[in-house]
């Protein structure tokens, strides 16, 4: 597995997997799948245990991305942000092999398809090494859809999921659905984080809520 040391935030499906490293954290993101899944594996500097973001498909190469030698990290919990079937494709294999803890939300676990170890609610936290993530139930994109957050280094860093993309949020099938899921980025992420959040969605590139913010209006406005 080719992993690049500069991150620009940008992968491409079957290209490289590109790393960012923090005072006590590294992120490694892959893009996976025909449908340019983002899969993120976070390791605990001090430490060396693992968590992953959606193993959405392509299981070996998850696999090599957590690597085979001696230092390879120690991959102990699966973060599924929600249900939908883009985001769990490799999910069983991964768990399989690794043999680690399953954690999603609630509302979702029961369209997954292996059992969750651990069921995580808005303001919880999932730790991992020396690392603690908070979890933010955004309710709209589906029942259970959650974001994690690490409030490390000099600035946060947020995985969405499908909730936040560059350019406004995920999609949702109702009126309904849309304004929880827009009152519940403004409530829970635009009015609780500074502009310096970065942002790794669930699928494309990455972003900031700097870059964000001033479209939070327009996307509110245009109802979808």
């Amino acid at each position: 597995m080719d992993v690049l040391d500069a991150y620009s935030g940008h992968t491409d499906p079957g290209g490289p997997a590109i790393r960012r490293d923090l005072d006590a954290l590294t992120i490694t993101k892959l893009s996976v799948g025909p449908m340019d899944n983002n899969a993120y594996l976070l390791v605990c500097r001090a430490t060396g245990e693992a968590l992953l973001v959606d193993a959405a498909n392509e299981p070996d190469r998850l696999a090599d991305l957590v690597g085979s030698d001696d230092s390879r990290p120690e991959l102990r919990h699966l973060v599924t942000t929600h249900r939908h079937p883009d985001h769990w494709q490799a999910l069983g294999a991964v768990a399989g092999m690794f043999q680690t803890r399953q954690i999603a939300h609630p509302q979702d676990a029961p369209e997954l398809p292996i059992p969750m170890d651990e069921l995580v609610e808005h303001g919880d936290t999932v730790r991992f090494g020396d690392i603690e993530l908070e979890v933010v139930h955004l309710r709209g994109h589906t029942p259970g859809s959650i974001a994690l957050l690490y409030r490390g280094d000099d600035r946060q860093h947020l995985f969405t999921g499908d909730s936040l993309f560059p350019g406004g949020p995920g999609r949702t099938t109702s009126p309904e659905d849309f304004g929880s899921l827009m009152s519940d980025l403004e409530e829970r992420v635009f009015d609780q984080l500074p502009d310096e959040t970065w942002v790794y969605p669930g699928h494309g590139d990455d972003t900031t809520l700097g870059t964000e913010r001033p479209s939070l209006p327009e996307w509110r406005a245009r109802g979808w």
